[in-house]
């Protein structure tokens, strides 16, 4: 019993355990069930080219010497990051919470109301601090925000002006870099024309839909937009905002100056620097764009008592519906980031959010002070927190020696000038400090400061006046111990893994391990600034070379990107790289993306993205490409392929022995093949999308590779491409990275949200070779599993042509809808009476529960989950059998709360019992599901999207 690997720790079943389940499966070996189930003709025939494998121990020793590399100097670059402090309890809590961080996405609103009153906590701090209407629950970074503003407000020009193919967007010059280096791949791809000035000189015509500003902008300068906003408005154009949040504490909020939409990032709010991220990106809007807003909305509703409760809104994954007509490809969020930023406003209230504010702007109004006494000249007339500093006759190499000796970093301009943006960090001896470093470039003496200048200089025109953040959550929690009982409160009422197996299929809630998650709270991790001299984050280098290597030769490819952060990001990104490699060999005409009809939702929405035309291909009646179906549409747009999507194993959850076959037929005709890996936990280490002739793949490093899933976020998408596509992957504006004929960035920083990424390089350094294929072996063993267990009690949709699934299957239950009356909803609201999250609901087939139960799960879990979906089976025979009311069931009355079942009242026709313990094993570790069945329609008809009065959650 090897007790110190990894592996051990990591894959559930034991070594008796694992046999029994064999016997169950009726194969003599691990290896027999795989040679079943993997087609020989894909099968690697060499062992993965990793390092060994470290022990736990072993493997902390090495990530400290990376962290040793990574030089933490006080950062003053700014270009919207900005150091911060978070609060302890908040750390402790909720990032380092596996209660908090296992959670999946809440689309089960019921056992998820924990993270969902944070999250319209998030929503109402976003509405108040931009004087916005409606915000989001989070987007990925402020240059995705801005990005997806632009293509809102596409999206929602008026008649007249999509009649006179107004196709222009105004981008102010004084934005951030990483904004309009994003905007500029978004935008021509979908017949978008970006132009970039000054907005003081610009007037508009009817050509233009929309225009960009950044308050304060990127030197830090406060403008007066009010005249520019009004003009855009007469043009019939509307105006997004990418805002510093912490600015808006003190400056007057956008949405009363007219803004349209307002961006940006909540990292100020307690998130920490993380070479890059993760963070979380808001998005607010007026009200009559509720229907266009990306990403996902929290919204109030009831329950079927009546009782207030709380449920994800509207245009909830869209992209399973509306596909290639979708507005976005966001599916998912940053919701553990704006969970602790929510966390921080709740924590600090509006006083202490003023507090904190005003003493990094006075922080800033005293190093001006000490600058105009040494001579130096600030160009910002207006500013918060960022200064302008012309150096005259300093010279900008010596001086940055000087600052550098000194562990400081600032923003290096042009040849002759600095930016220095302040903090929450800074101190006095911090300005002190800066203005040590400024005088010894000048051979001066440095002026010293006791405290801050107590004087506020802002604009008077913009001076915030109103209020904020009045609501009792972010008036009660202001102690350690008062905090810590709200968010342990909030967290009992979310089913995540530390309570139970989440059986979502394609989306693999595998084990998130402790050792994996330590490094992340580790100051000379958390608090690289992703602009800094690269020299400075030689550790964090270390592990993003590593990690590229590691990847692309699991995938079985050449080359890694890291810088997609989510899954989506990733499939827009490959697509990109596609159309750059086609433009480069004189063929931009191909544009027709084959996608077959099981695929994710997101495929044709960021193909459609990436300026392609959607040709959908059929499946066969085993859920495989038709692969007739697919030559004939080959052929027919030959000369104009650009690539064909897949997923594979398939989403059906079946490894298609016709793969080679399928990618021949696009290579033949010129396309490339682009690989969804949302199902690469059933490869790595038996297969590669290399081996199935795949030229590139996004990887969902929060699937495969370990990241959490964080309630919905945070995620990576990285991608790896074949040797021919490597010139292509995505660069960025402001440090050196991507292929050397790169497109544009797809995420705002270069190496997406790189501290995130230690925990997938934890991930594969402890598992090693062994231990990876190993995980890949149990993952289908405990799939096909299951699949044994409920052999007549469910019927599996497909399986491949031995009769195996691969790591996971499709349960179908439309016959119980014919047969007794029940929705597959109501085996999923069940399933919570029995301690579990429903399996994913209704894809790729409708009427249907896809299970995946990865290898972190032992056979008694595996059991357990068996043990109550067979007795919901059980359920439904007895509505068929008539031995219940069809209405008025168990089923169709689940979830039970505490509430209902201890109250003094009982009518309905059967016991408390049977309704909130029908199996033994429920009695000893209960989850209560906090609210009864919620009523989704109620909660659209009367939209709310931030805090209701707190009474009406007595």
């Amino acid at each position: 019993m090897k007790t110190h690997s990894f592996a051990f720790r990591h894959i559930g079943p034991r070594d008796h355990e694992a046999e029994e389940m064999l016997k169950t499966i009726g194969v003599d070996s691990l290896d027999e069930l795989i040679a079943q189930t993997v087609p020989d003709n894909i099968r690697m025939k060499e062992p993965l080219n990793l390092a060994p494998a470290l022990t736990e121990q072993e493997f902390l020793v090495h990530i400290q010497e990376q962290a040793r590399k990574n030089q933490v100097f006080r950062t003053y670059i700014g270009l919207g990051y900005h150091n911060t402090i978070l609060p302890g309890v908040i750390q402790r809590n909720i990032l380092e919470n596996p209660g908090w961080y296992t959670a999946y996405t809440p689309y089960q609103a019921e056992i998820a109301q924990g993270r969902l009153e944070a999250l319209l906590n998030y929503q109402t701090m976003v509405s108040e601090l931009t004087g916005m209407e409606l915000a989001n629950a989070s987007l990925l970074d402020e240059a995705t925000a801005a990005a997806e503003a632009m293509s809102m407000m596409f999206a929602a020009r008026s008649r007249e002006k999509v009649k006179a193919n107004a196709n222009k967007f105004f981008v102010s010059k004084d934005c951030l870099p990483q904004n309009i280096d994003l905007l500029k791949t978004r935008c021509e791809p979908m017949g978008i024309e970006l132009v970039i000035g000054t907005h003081r000189e610009f007037s508009f015509s009817e050509e233009f839909f929309g225009a960009l500003l950044q308050y304060p902008d990127v030197v830090g300068t406060i403008h007066d937009y009010r005249a520019f906003v009004q003009r855009a408005h007469e043009a019939g154009a509307l105006v997004a905002v990418a805002a510093d949040i912490m600015s808006l504490v003190m400056l007057t909020p956008p949405g009363e100056w007219g803004a349209d939409v307002v961006v940006g990032t909540t990292q100020r709010f307690g998130i920490p620097l993380g070479y890059g991220g993760p963070h979380a990106a808001f998005f607010a809007t007026r009200d009559e764009y509720k229907r266009l807003i990306p990403g996902r909305i929290i919204g109030q509703t009831i329950d079927r008592d009546g009782n207030p409760a709380l449920r994800m809104a509207l245009q909830t994954r869209e992209q399973h519906i509306k596909r290639d007509r979708a507005t976005s490809n966001i599916c998912t969020a940053q919701v553990l980031l704006a969970v602790m930023a929510g966390m921080y406003a709740v924590y600090h209230g509006p006083d202490g959010l003023k507090r904190i504010a005003t003493t990094i702007h006075r922080s800033a109004v005293t190093l001006n002070d000490g600058l105009t006494k040494l001579g130096y000249e600030q160009l910002n007339e207006t500013f918060f927190d960022t200064l302008e500093v012309e150096l005259g006759d300093v010279d900008q190499i010596n001086l940055q020696k000087i600052a550098e000796e000194h562990k400081i970093n600032f923003r290096y301009m042009y040849s002759t000038r600095i930016g220095i943006s302040l903090n929450e960090h800074t101190s006095v001896e911090h300005v002190n400090d800066i203005l040590t470093v400024l005088a010894m470039a000048k051979e001066m003496e440095a002026p010293v400061y006791d405290d801050f200048i107590q004087a506020d200089q802002l604009p008077a025109d913009f001076v915030r006046t109103s209020s904020f953040l009045e609501h009792d959550v972010f008036n009660t929690y202001h102690s350690e111990t008062e905090m810590m009982r709200y968010l342990k409160k909030l967290e009992r009422k979310d089913l995540s893994l530390n309570h139970s197996m989440i059986p979502l299929g394609s989306c693999t809630m595998k084990l998130n391990a402790a050792t994996e998650m330590l490094p992340l709270s580790w100051p000379s991790f958390g608090n690289i600034h992703p602009f800094v001299p690269v020299k400075q984050a030689e550790g964090y280098q270390y592990i993003l070379n590593e990690l590229e290597r590691d990847l692309a030769e699991i995938t079985g490819f050449d080359a890694t990107s890291l810088q997609p952060n989510s899954g989506a990001q990733g499939e827009y990104a490959g697509l990109m790289v596609i159309r750059a490699y086609h433009q480069s060999r004189g063929e931009g005409h191909r544009d027709v993306a084959i996608i077959p009809s099981s695929a994710h939702g997101t495929n044709p929405a960021s193909a459609v993205m990436a300026g392609m035309k959607v040709v959908v291909v059929k499946c066969d009646e085993r859920g495989n490409i038709d692969v007739e179906d697919l030559k004939a549409k080959a052929d027919k747009h030959a000369d104009n392929l650009a690539c064909l999507m897949i997923t594979y194993p398939s989403t059906h959850g079946v490894f298609e022995a016709s793969v080679t076959e399928v990618t021949g037929i696009i290579h033949e005709r010129g396309g490339q093949v682009y690989m969804d890996g949302a199902n690469m936990n059933a490869q790595v280490g038996l297969t590669s999308p290399g081996l199935i002739g795949a030229d590139v793949c996004h990887l969902n490093l929060h699937k495969t590779f370990a990241i959490p899933h964080g309630g919905g976020g945070p995620g990576m998408g990285p991608i790896c491409v074949r040797k021919h596509l490597a010139p292509f992957l995505p660069g960025n504006e402001l440090v050196r990275t991507g292929g050397s004929q790169g497109i544009s960035s797809i995420s705002a920083a270069p190496w997406g949200s790189s501290l995130v990424l230690l925990i997938s390089y934890a991930y594969i350094k402890m598992l090693g070779s062994k231990g990876l294929t190993n995980s890949t072996k149990y993952a289908i063993l405990n799939a096909n599993y299951i699949k044994h267990r409920l052999e007549g009690h469910y019927a599996v949709l497909y399986t491949g042509e031995t009769g195996r699934c691969a790591h996971e299957m499709i349960l179908d239950c439309r016959p119980f809808k014919r047969e007794a009356g029940v929705e597959v909803v109501d085996i999923a609201k069940r399933l919570m009476d029995y301690g579990y999250h429903a399996p994913t609901v209704s894809f790729p087939v409708a009427g249907t529960l896809m299970v995946e139960p990865t290898e972190s799960e032992g056979k008694v879990e595996l059991d357990r989950f068996c043990d109550a979906l067979i007795s919901i089976r059980k359920e439904v025979d007895e509505i068929v059998s008539e031995q219940v009311d069809p209405e008025n069931n168990v089923l169709k009355n689940a979830p039970h709360t505490l509430q209902m079942t201890v109250g003094d009242e009982w009518t309905l026709p059967y016991s408390r019992q049977k309704a909130s313990f029908p199996l033994d094993y429920i009695m000893e570790n209960k989850f209560w599901p906090s609210v009864r069945r919620v009523d989704d329609a109620y909660g659209d008809r009367n939209l709310m999207c931030t805090c209701a009065p707190v009474e009406e959650y007595a």
